[in-house]
């Protein structure tokens, strides 16, 4: 079993710029974040594999969003700038265990992130 530890959510403002990270216990295939804001549903925002590193981002983050990692740390960061209050929402990390995983095994707690105007 892989937990997974997210960090970072807060408060800022319209235009501002938030890194979250998400620290994984064990070993694992891929990394996700998603979000979910009151009322709607949970959406997508980034995921690639650990190895062959080729993020696919939602297009309602791309050129503002970035995924990064630190192997040694078996972290992966969200790098959130010119935040818009659209954005706020709890934001997940999520993991699959392995290349046969059809959905994701394990997530995280969830991070507040709130972008006032």
């Amino acid at each position: 079993q892989v937990q997974l530890v997210e960090s970072g959510g807060g408060l800022v403002q319209a235009g501002g710029s938030l890194r979250l990270s998400c620290a994984a216990s064990g070993r694992t295939f891929s990394m996700g974040w998603f979000r979910q804001a009151p009322g709607k549903e949970r959406e997508f925002i980034v995921a690639t594999a650990w190895s062959g590193w080729n993020p696919r981002y939602a297009d309602s983050v791309k050129g503002r969003f970035t995924i990064s990692r630190d192997n040694a740390k078996s972290t992966v960061y969200l790098q959130m700038n010119s935040l818009k209050p659209e954005d706020t929402a709890v934001y997940y990390c999520a993991a699959k265990s392995s290349v046969v995983s059809g959905t994701y095994d394990y997530w995280g707690q969830g991070t507040q992130v709130t972008v006032s105007s």
